[in-house]
């Protein structure tokens, strides 16, 4: 499969072009709105053409498939530009910058023929699916859980992330991963209830945390621009536990750590720290090729941001707020 990336995004540099690079496919193009710039990336990387517009980029007959790692508002115009041109997209997460324009994206891919994945690619890491197998299979009537992703955002001029205009915050940058776990392990929740701290003054959330409402069981979840660097999940079940302790999303090193108790048995497994982005690559392509339904699917992101949207939403009015 042939790659064209829309923007020179930093997680699409030093992540996703790179795991392409290692897979058998290859990033064919990349586009940026400033042609020298996208050039220079081209060279870098080994990349043989440079557009200097998005529109050029998808206009390349040589081109199978787009990722997009443009700003969160941005990500669902260029998917459907994208679908459009009859490309099937891996697009960074969110989606969308909330469900409604996620189904809205959702169905005008599927009107048009082409596959759409959301790129949370730590559901590809093998201790992910090691966890959700220990939670369906071995850990009886789950009562808790928390999942947080925090880390110490350096404030620079014109950062996305810090834009209420392109979606920014911590919660949608960082924090859907955490609702993302939760979901995986246990399935939708029926209620929120959610706070957020704005302590720069921005106009996006800097901080947010949430507790989410199971039938028999409830959830933290938690993000944060503010805090020290923090990846980990927990599960509570009558029988016993499990963590990613640490690197839950992004692992490094040479190797990551899942620990579980199932019935007073303590077990710690290792695994490499591995290559999530290149399985993400790889797993797209099979679904492309195959016609097989990505795990992280459309219907997956609008799932994932009923809750986020429910998050919002709570903070907002100071309430708990049902998910339909």
């Amino acid at each position: 499969m042939r790659f064209g990336v829309i923007s020179t995004a930093n997680i699409g540099l030093k992540a996703v072009v790179p795991a392409i690079a290692r897979s058998e496919h290859e990033v064919g193009a990349i586009a940026s709105r400033d042609e020298a710039q996208a050039r220079a990336v081209a060279d870098e990387h080994g990349i043989d053409r440079a557009y200097g517009s998005y529109e050029a980029l998808l206009a390349d007959d040589d081109i199978d498939a787009v990722y997009n790692p443009l700003p969160n508002a941005m990500h669902a115009e260029w998917t459907r530009k994208a679908a459009d041109a009859g490309l099937d997209v891996l697009c960074e997460k969110p989606l969308a910058v909330d469900a409604a324009e996620a189904r809205d994206v959702v169905a005008y891919c599927e009107d048009a023929g082409v596959t759409i994945m959301e790129a949370f690619m730590y559901r590809y890491h093998p201790r992910t699916r090691r966890a959700r197998e220990i939670v369906t299979e071995e850990l009886d009537a789950v009562r808790g859980a928390h999942a947080t992703f925090q880390f110490p955002l350096r404030e620079r001029p014109g950062d996305i992330r810090l834009d209420p205009d392109l979606a920014g915050g911590s919660l949608m940058d960082v924090g859907c991963y955490a609702v993302n776990v939760t979901r995986t392990l246990l399935g939708e929740p029926d209620a929120v209830s959610a706070r957020t701290v704005d302590s720069r003054d921005c106009g996006v959330d800097t901080h947010v945390a949430a507790q989410l409402a199971y039938d028999g069981a409830t959830a933290q979840v938690s993000a944060s621009f503010d805090t020290q660097d923090v990846q980990r999940y927990r599960i509570e079940a009558e029988n016993g536990w499990l963590e990613a302790p640490a690197d839950a999303f992004n692992p490094r090193g040479d190797e990551v750590e899942l620990r579980y108790a199932v019935d007073g048995r303590e077990v710690v497994e290792t695994f490499p720290a591995g290559d999530q982005y290149r399985l993400q690559v790889e797993h797209f392509a099979d679904c492309v090729e195959s016609g097989r339904t990505p795990e992280t699917d459309g219907e997956e992101a609008v799932a994932n941001m009923r809750v986020v949207d429910a998050i919002y939403e709570s903070a907002d009015d100071g309430g708990r707020v049902t998910i339909d």
